[in-house]
C-alpha cells in the first residue's frame, strides 16, 4: 500500500496541472446494480446505479496519425501484477496509476484534449439523454426456444421428448445445413447498446450516475456512457377521451 499511494498522488497532481477538459459527453462507468427512486410526484422510477469516472486520458488519437479522432480512456483500479509489461509501459507515459479497463471514445475533433487529463461525471447533468454500451450477460449454451423464441414441437402423438427441439432444418438435398439457419448455440456475452435513456441524477461528490431503466451487463462490469446520436421519441401518453356528444332532443308535439 505504501508503494502505490505516492503513484496515485502523483497522477492526481499531474491531472490538476493539466488545462481544463473541453466539454465531452462520454465516460466509462462500472455498473453497481439497480434500485428505484421516488419522485416528488409520487412516481416510482427504476434506475441503474453507475460509478462513473474519474477516467484519465491515456492517449489522444488524431486523424493525422491514426486516421480517426478518439480518446483512449482508462477506468478502475488494478494491481500492477495483473497487467502486462506493455500496458504498464503505456500507462507510465502519462504517469497514470494501473487501470482495470481501457476503451476508446470516438470524437468529432481532438482539439483541446491532452494525455493525462481527467474526465469526470460532472460533464453530465440530470435530464441528459445518453446511449449505454457494454457486454450483456452471458447465458452459456442455449437451445432454440430460449435463444430464438421457437415455439417447440407438439406434445402429442408420441413426441414426449421433442417439446423444445428445433425440428426440421431443411430439405433432403443438399445434405448440409445452410449458413444462417437459427439453431442452438452460445447465447449472450455480446456487445449491445441501449439507446436514448435518461440520466435521472448525478452525484459529483461520489462519482455516481443514475440511469433510468436497465443497462447491458452484470453488476461489476464496465459500460460506456455517451451522448446519444439519435433524437429521443416523445412518450405516448393515454389518448384523450372525447366527451360524448349530446343528442338533440326531439321537439314535443303540440297538444291540440
Amino acid at each position: 500500500m505504501s508503494e502505490e499511494q505516492p503513484k496515485t498522488e502523483g497522477a492526481v497532481a499531474v491531472a490538476e496541472a493539466m488545462p481544463a477538459v473541453p466539454p465531452i459527453k462520454a465516460i466509462l462507468a462500472e455498473k453497481l446494480g439497480m434500485t428505484r427512486i421516488v419522485r416528488p410526484t409520487g412516481e416510482f422510477v427504476p434506475v441503474t446505479v453507475l460509478r462513473a469516472g474519474p477516467c484519465p486520458v491515456l492517449q489522444v488519437k488524431t486523424k493525422a496519425n491514426e486516421g480517426y479522432s478518439a480518446l483512449q480512456l482508462g477506468f478502475g483500479a488494478a494491481k500492477e501484477k495483473n497487467l502486462s509489461q506493455g500496458v504498464l509501459g503505456h500507462l507510465k507515459k502519462t504517469g497514470t496509476a494501473p487501470v482495470r479497463w481501457i476503451r476508446e471514445v470516438l470524437l468529432s475533433s481532438e482539439d483541446g484534449f491532452q494525455a493525462g487529463q481527467q474526465i469526470r461525471v460532472s460533464q453530465f447533468a440530470a435530464g441528459d439523454v445518453v446511449d449505454v454500451s457494454g457486454d450483456n450477460k452471458g447465458k452459456g449454451f442455449a437451445g432454440v426456444v430460449k435463444r430464438h423464441k421457437f415455439k417447440g414441437g407438439p406434445k402429442t402423438h408420441g413426441q414426449s421428448d421433442r417439446w423444445r427441439a428445433p425440428g426440421s432444418l431443411g430439405g433432403q438435398q443438399p445434405q448440409r445445413v445452410f449458413k444462417g439457419i437459427r439453431g442452438p448455440g452460445h447465447m449472450g456475452h455480446e456487445w449491445s447498446t441501449v439507446q436514448r435513456v435518461e440520466v435521472v441524477s448525478v452525484d459529483e461528490a461520489q462519482d455516481l450516475m443514475l440511469i433510468r431503466g436497465s443497462v447491458p451487463g452484470p453488476n461489476g462490469s464496465c459500460v460506456t456512457v455517451r451522448q446519444t446520436t439519435r433524437p429521443r421519441r416523445a412518450r405516448k401518453g393515454p389518448a384523450p377521451v372525447a366527451a360524448p356528444k349530446k343528442s338533440a332532443k326531439p321537439e314535443a308535439k303540440k297538444k291540440k
